[in-house]
């Protein structure tokens, strides 16, 4: 008897457990439906690229400038960047032994904490399209572009869509829409805009110490400010830190970035394109 009675409660606790399981899977595939419809831009057409009239359909309006995105975005991924992946994050670089002076932490630790975030980024964005953007700064050469790579990657992976861009590159297209002999087929400066303000997620890589002008301050900061109203996250890479930033910048779009990233710091004794390099010459030399 007490063989039957152990029999019938090891079936019933498996039945929990499965059912358990189910509502998690069905809470997991809830959340990600949850985030998709936040993603939904377009009130006209619901995402679906038509618009419906009395008897007929019409393409929405929309889809030009989703067209573009998708034209812009594949142009700023480069071979090299789709390679980047989480997975491929080398430790290496990072010395356990030298230590950052400010948090006195090491080098290898510091990598350690902002990779976490990047992969904790992935996994709050499926969550919430809302989450807090990052700050990635350091020195040329310390990883910043390769870690906001492996967030591209795993977001695009998801069906997420993702513009990197190169801040002095992204500054350099939208004068060249002053141009008056650019032929008629080509971008507008306010395609250029929509797409970094509008995007769900916007990586702005290299926002260092460049030549800023009132000019190129107002475009950064009319970006910035947009995301930061409509809590769209950003992805910021900076070889400046906060106070050189508040100098190259001004101070409101520097604290509408605090506002909206957290700051994560990756240091290195050697920039690491120049010890990739070493190593692929070295390798050539065993191999020939």
């Amino acid at each position: 008897m007490n063989k039957i009675n152990n029999l019938v409660k090891k079936g019933m606790n498996g039945l929990k457990s499965q059912k358990h399981r189910g509502e998690n899977k069905q809470s997991s595939q809830e959340r990600q439906l949850n985030v998709q419809e936040k993603l939904q831009k377009c009130s006209l057409c619901q995402d679906r690229g038509i618009i419906i009239e009395n008897d007929g359909a019409k393409p929405c309006p929309c889809m030009k400038q989703k067209s573009f995105l998708n034209r812009f975005k594949n142009a700023h991924f480069t071979r090299e960047m789709l390679k980047s992946s989480f997975e491929k994050f080398n430790f290496d670089y990072y010395d356990r032994n030298s230590m950052d002076r400010v948090k006195n932490i090491s080098y290898y630790d510091s990598a350690m904490i902002a990779y976490n975030a990047a992969r904790n980024f992935v996994t709050d964005f499926l969550k919430d399209a809302h989450t807090d953007g990052l700050l990635l700064t350091g020195q040329v050469g310390s990883g910043k572009t390769y870690l906001a790579c492996c967030i591209a990657n795993a977001l695009m992976d998801k069906g997420v869509s993702v513009l990197m861009v190169v801040v002095p590159d992204l500054l350099d297209e939208i004068k060249a829409t002053y141009d008056q002999g650019r032929s008629g087929s080509d971008y507008s400066e306010q395609q250029l805009l929509d797409s970094a303000r509008q995007v769900d997620v916007l990586i702005l890589d290299d926002l260092g110490a460049h030549n800023y002008t009132d000019w190129t301050r107002n475009k950064i900061f009319s970006i910035i400010n947009y995301r930061l109203n409509n809590q769209l996250p950003t992805i910021i890479t900076s070889n400046l830190s906060l106070k050189e930033l508040k100098e190259y910048l001004g101070e409101r779009t520097t604290s509408r970035i605090i506002q909206m990233c957290r700051v994560y710091r990756l240091i290195v004794d050697r920039d690491i394109r120049i010890v990739k390099r070493h190593e692929k010459e070295i390798l050539n030399l065993i191999q020939r």
